[in-house]
């Protein structure tokens, strides 16, 4: 292993110019005038992963391509297979104005380095690359066969993928996926994430007149649709941050003790939270910590608001409609079909009869949970804990990654999450950055990570 770690350690400057490199790809899923940058991407990852050693190829999708590395397999494979999966698309960048430097020109300040894509996915899926082609380059056998499987779709709900694993389920039959998209609590407290969030998404619009009409004409004679929206969202949760719309609950466990114990190791205070934030105070369900509010219970979240004159100066009017984009966060236990139908059910039964009610469904995905205690999961705490030389903690996080439970489904194969990005990192905000530590001490851990998985006793 050491001369592993020394190829790592020599070639961290090379290592974060070709990350610099990658970032500079504007791959927004999202906004289809990007498709040639996802293309682009995709074709540049592919070629690196060549480069390093790997036997790679562009996988043709009805959207955005999957690009699928693998080590060379002998003729006779006997090794344990495990997956690497990881995502080059990026979320939009705007607003453009709060970025101090333009999101697709990467800047390092100090041991940051800023661009859009950096923490989520690109630097922490990278890492994992790097640590592959320190064995690779330095002649050390890898003591399992590895593929990479790295989307364009993810920040859209992984269309293509779920059909591709269908496709390839043979090739791609694993002992266990290790994923790279999550978070740690601090640069000091590696973790592994044993749960998180589901979803559904979907689209409200409130129609009121057949136009937008004069405000002091008509005003006061017909309903607003601005009014009625924001109306009828206010009635969704109370005062104490309970959802009113009955059954949202309903199958909702709440976290054990030693889960709760867990929790208190997490280092960051509510002042803390408040500060990184910049908020004046937190609020979340009644009777539940910060930590268990955005890991471990549902949500009802506005995502978007919209309606009328958006423009410079005044405009007297009346809207003809008002828009919300909508998520739900669901946890361990509720279906999302479910939720859907009973959220939608209730929006329907409170809407006002002055405005007509449309609703556009979205993506959704089943919470995920594994067990802390499995092998593969008490591998991975060892590695976290060689690469950061500190005792790694287990935490719930409240983010959504619909994947893991269709690795689960169609590969039998549990998901280990192994997040490096930090909670200032601004993942889906302006000035998104991946800290340089934790790029490097990710690779480390990625190196070991063979090595404890494929222990006898795992």
């Amino acid at each position: 292993m050491q001369v592993v770690l020394d190829y790592l350690k020599q070639n961290q400057k090379r290592f974060v110019s070709e990350l610099c490199d990658y970032l500079r790809f504007a791959s927004v899923s999202a906004q289809p005038q990007h498709k040639p940058d996802l293309l682009a991407c995709a074709k540049w990852l592919v070629a690196h992963c060549e480069q390093i050693g790997l036997e790679a190829r562009l996988c043709e999708t009805d959207d955005h391509p999957i690009v699928v590395a693998r080590t060379k397999r002998a003729k006779k494979p006997h090794k344990r297979h495990y997956m690497v999966y990881g995502h080059y698309d990026v979320q939009p960048p705007e607003p453009l104005e709060l970025w101090t430097t333009p999101p697709f020109e990467p800047r390092i300040d100090g041991r940051n380095l800023f661009a859009r894509g950096s923490t989520d996915n690109k630097g922490q899926n990278f890492a994992h690359l790097k640590a592959v082609e320190a064995y690779l380059k330095t002649g050390t056998p890898l003591p399992c066969d590895l593929t990479f499987v790295i989307e364009g779709e993810e920040e859209v709900g992984s269309k293509s993928l779920s059909g591709f694993l269908k496709k390839h389920q043979e090739e791609l039959a694993c002992s266990a996926v290790v994923i790279s998209d999550t978070g740690m609590p601090s640069s000091n407290h590696p973790a592994l994430t044993y749960a998180l969030r589901g979803i559904i998404a979907f689209e409200i619009t409130l129609h009121g007149p057949a136009r937008d009409l004069h405000s002091g004409i008509f005003g006061g004679a017909v309903d607003n649709p601005a009014m009625a929206l924001a109306q009828l969202l206010a009635k969704v949760r109370d005062d104490r941050g309970v959802i009113q719309i009955p059954g949202f609950y309903e199958d909702v466990e709440g976290m054990s003790r030693e889960e709760r114990l867990e929790n208190k190791r997490y280092p960051m205070t509510d002042t803390q939270l408040k500060k990184l934030l910049g908020v004046r105070e937190l609020f979340g369900e009644h009777g539940f910590s910060a930590t268990e509010q955005r890991s471990a219970r549902p949500t009802f979240e506005i995502n978007g608001l919209t309606s009328g004159y958006q423009g410079e100066g005044s405009k007297t009017i009346v809207p003809a409609w008002a828009r919300a984009k909508i998520t739900c966060r669901l946890v361990a236990n509720q279906n999302p079909a479910h939720i859907r139908r009973i959220v939608c059910q209730w929006l329907k039964e409170n809407c006002p009869a002055t405005v007509r009610l449309e609703i556009t469904a979205g993506h959704g995905a089943e919470a995920y949970l594994v067990s802390p205690k499995s092998a593969a999961a008490q591998a991975a705490l060892r590695a976290l804990k060689k690469a950061f030389n500190r005792k790694p903690i287990l935490m719930r996080e409240g983010g959504s990654i619909p994947i893991v439970n269709e690795f689960k489904q169609i590969l039998g194969a549990d998901s280990l999450l192994l997040g490096l990005g930090l909670p200032d990192d601004n993942a889906h905000s302006p000035n998104e950055k991946f800290n340089l530590d934790c790029f490097e001490k990710g690779q480390q851990l990625s190196a070991y990570l063979w090595q404890e998985l494929t222990q006898p006793k795992v």
